[in-house]
């Protein structure tokens, strides 16, 4: 029995050697050479999940049986796994991904193995499938985009983008599933340039498959005088850039969606797109829905989707338009979601050329009409006396514009 530490810390480390990186790696993954699933659990190892993976006895760090995979069928699933203690290193590693993956690193001697190359890949920053066995997981096209959008400095070789566009084109990516597929979505969402995702998934074909509605983007015309870097797909690309920097996954995925609508206007009023607010709102929800995305990362693209318009132009809006828009983005309801609409409405903004350094001071005019419309409750009005209706609501909205309207100097109905 002989253990090696593989994956993502060997590659994180040997990066930080060869390129100068500061990554820090938080989990060690392990595979062991030599054993069986009686001898793990013999030694205190807990067993986990399908595969013959098991949890430390003390470390609690996962250690994975070196295995084979053989393809059997279409998609993700389809494979049969072979976990004898006859099977290397070397083939422990060459069913992994791309090369910077299939590199291990002896704990004992500190000797690092690379039979695949990865050390030269990582010196000349290329992403490069291993071997032919690459196109039998049609999960590995987005894994591909997602550590381009991770590497931003890294580049897709050119034989591993023939070997994704040959997935596209066997009709394998349709047979993900809508989780598996989303799960790559939202973590290319956290990564550092989430464009690169968007790009690589569009140059091999797949865009069109899994999010076709975003490929339609690209092309579009919009008023240059808004948009002088071009097309509603190169702005929604810089946008989601600018959430990054803002924010995290979900107002990435928000600003991924948010002129979703702007792709099905009719050519006969381009480059305007007179109602893309609400058609993007319907479309953003059966994406969603298809995908089986989250709740939460749902309703954050449902309302910045609507109304991300309404509040780059909120300073010139009347208080009692202030607090329809509040109430229609559901703050009063939902008050933590505040903050991710306006980082991504504030990635809108800034997803523009020559307005990437501008600053958003709509952001802070919301947070202030929320902070003094919000104290304003119902109950102040019932013990003050009057009696629990409709008229308490009528003299909540009241008594809110016209906090909204001192508080800020907006002007009222």
């Amino acid at each position: 029995m002989k253990t090696y530490l593989v994956g993502g810390i060997v590659r994180d480390m040997e990066m930080n050697t060869i390129l100068g990186t500061n990554i820090q790696s938080k989990d060690r993954d392990w595979v062991v050479i030599g054993s069986t699933p009686e001898e793990m659990v013999e030694k205190g190892f807990k067993k986990v999940g399908l595969f013959p993976v098991f949890l430390h006895p003390e470390t609690k760090e996962e250690y994975a049986l070196a295995r084979t995979e053989k393809k059997t069928g279409r998609g993700h699933k389809g494979f049969s796994v072979d976990f004898l203690p006859s099977v290397t290193l070397e083939e422990d590693l060459e069913r992994r991904d791309l090369t910077i993956n299939a590199i291990a690193k002896d704990p004992e001697t500190g000797e690092i193995i690379d039979p695949y190359g990865g050390i030269n890949d990582i010196r000349n920053q290329l992403l490069r499938h291993i071997s032919p066995a690459f196109i039998e997981d049609p999960l590995r096209v987005l894994r591909v985009a997602r550590f381009a959008a991770r590497f931003t400095d890294f580049v897709v070789a050119e034989e591993t983008m023939l070997e994704m566009r040959r997935i596209v084109e066997a009709g394998e990516i349709n047979d993900l599933t809508p989780e598996r597929v989303w799960n790559e979505i939202r973590s290319a969402c956290s990564e550092n340039r989430p464009s690169r995702f968007i790009k690589v998934l569009r140059d091999c074909g797949a865009l069109k498959v899994i999010l076709p509605e975003v490929d339609a983007l690209f092309g579009v015309p919009q008023p240059i005088v808004y948009h002088p870097e071009g097309c509603v797909g190169t702005h929604t690309l810089m946008v989601v850039d600018q959430a990054a920097k803002l924010g995290g996954a979900i107002e990435v995925w928000a600003a991924l969606l948010h002129d979703i609508g702007k792709g099905t206007t009719d050519p006969a009023i381009l480059p305007s797109h007179h109602g893309h607010e609400v058609r993007g709102a319907r479309m953003a929800e059966k994406i969603c829905n298809r995908l089986k995305v989250p709740r939460k990362y749902t309703e954050l693209a449902l309302v910045v989707a609507e109304f991300h318009f309404k509040v780059h132009r909120v300073e010139e809006m009347r208080a009692g338009s202030v607090l329809k828009l509040l109430e229609a983005v559901g703050v009063f309801r939902h008050p933590e979601q505040l903050d991710s609409f306006l980082k991504a409405c504030e990635a809108d903004s800034k997803g523009r050329t020559g307005f990437e350094n501008r600053s958003y001071p709509q952001a802070d005019f919301i947070r202030a009409a929320y902070k003094v419309s919000a104290p304003v409750q119902g109950q102040i009005f019932i013990e003050q006396g009057y009696k629990a209706g409709p008229n308490i609501g009528i003299m909540v909205t009241q008594e809110r514009i016209r906090r909204i309207k001192v508080g800020l100097g907006t002007r009222t109905k």
